[in-house]
């Protein structure tokens, strides 16, 4: 593995166990045992190496979450059901990887004053709305691309509002029932009772 390989090793194990804001160029240095000019050298600057790295941190996440959802999943389940289900394993992938979202979150603040940092994520946002598409309606071939792309955005929003929600109060940040019924109660015009008893 050469310097570059080892710096984004070294950045996502520090995103990781301190977050975006909290980790120096030092620390990821140490992490990946390289220089510090080597940051400079290969991606310009710490938060350039710190944005690739999320972002591929984040993909592995996804990755994972493909993997559980692929697991013991009733094929015979309908749209409702599999939304529910996917909800509850995404929220317990949440909880373990809840740094790597508080991340996700604390770089903001650079996406308007640092253009790398924009192009990096508005490219990874795209791609993240096809996978996201693909995981939640299940599809392993090809999937109309505007059709991917409005129900990616639609997940994509989802996603970043109820990890919002659960950054900030996972006592109260809804659980995959609560989605799953008022996605129910928005679509059927009613409450869980009322759309069932059609």
């Amino acid at each position: 593995m050469g310097n570059r390989e080892e710096l984004l090793e070294g950045a996502k194990r520090c995103l990781r166990s301190k977050g975006f804001a909290r980790t120096t160029a030092r620390d990821i240095a140490s992490a990946a045992g390289v220089s510090l000019a080597a940051i400079g050298y290969h991606f310009g600057s710490k938060e350039a190496l710190l944005t690739q790295a999320l972002v591929e941190a984040t993909g592995e996440w996804v990755d994972e979450l493909g993997r559980v959802l692929a697991s013991d999943l009733d094929a015979t389940a309908t749209p409702m059901e599999r939304f529910e289900l996917t909800w509850t394993r995404l929220l317990g992938l949440f909880e373990a990887h809840r740094q790597l979202w508080a991340a996700n979150f604390e770089i903001s603040p650079y996406i308007d004053t640092m253009p790398v940092v924009r192009q990096v994520m508005a490219t990874a946002q795209q791609e993240a709305r096809l996978g996201l598409a693909r995981l939640f309606l299940g599809i392993d071939g090809d999937l109309d691309p505007k059709s991917a792309q409005d129900a990616g955005a639609l997940y994509y929003a989802m996603l970043a509002g109820v990890m919002t929600q659960w950054l900030v109060d996972p006592m109260h940040a809804p659980s995959a029932s609560e989605l799953a019924n008022g996605l129910r109660i928005i679509v059927g015009g009613g409450s869980e009772e009322r759309v069932g008893g059609r």
